[in-house]
């Protein structure tokens, strides 16, 4: 899926279900962190929700149905390796995948509590980091512990397009247009129809 010397940013999330937010987002970080691709890693679970989600299978084949880029994978990497946290994940593709650049995805949401994933340090030490303002969250996640800790290596967002080049430490925050949509919506309003 991928060459020596390409940029590959991953976006991971159990997509349950995946929704027009998580293809906003993409399109976004292709654009603004000048990548070669982005893969969707469809995540069997999240280790920091309690509840588990649809089947996998259910959720890749609606990713997939929602968006048809020729430069957007939707994968089951994290199920085909048998990894469950992120850091694991990152680990194990370097093997599969040598000489290809990787840069972790998020958005801003995720950077508040950045801090109580496994190995978040290695993983901001060791991988670009683009994150992308969602609804709600712009304030929360530039004073988050891992923005204060890590301070000294953000690029500013005109230099967004050099993210995916970097050494790590390296991150940028960036702001897009905002969607306001999310999959714990979609499921509550019973719009979630797997199958």
């Amino acid at each position: 899926m991928a060459r020596p010397g390409q940029s590959i940013g991953l976006l991971g999330g159990s997509f349950d279900p995946p929704h027009h937010g998580h293809v906003h987002i993409t399109l976004a970080a292709l654009r603004a962190f000048d990548l070669d691709q982005v893969w969707w890693l469809v995540s069997p679970g999240n280790p920091l929700k309690s509840r588990g989600p649809a089947p996998m299978q259910d959720r890749l084949d609606a990713a997939r149905r929602l968006l048809d880029h020729p430069r957007v994978k939707i994968t089951d990497l994290e199920a085909r390796t048998g990894t469950r946290y992120t850091a694991e994940t990152l680990r194990a593709l370097g093997p599969l995948y040598p000489g290809v650049r990787f840069t972790w995805l998020m958005g801003a949401d995720n950077l508040v509590q950045f801090d109580r994933w496994q190995e978040w340090r290695w993983i901001m030490e060791t991988f670009p980091l683009g994150v992308l303002a969602r609804p709600g969250e712009r304030l929360g996640a530039r004073t988050s512990r891992a923005a204060r800790i890590y301070r000294d290596h953000r690029l500013p967002a005109v230099q967004s397009h050099l993210l995916a080049r970097s050494a790590a430490p390296a991150w940028c925050f960036v702001n897009v247009p905002l969607v306001s949509i999310s999959s714990t919506l979609l499921r509550q309003r019973g719009e979630w129809q797997q199958g």
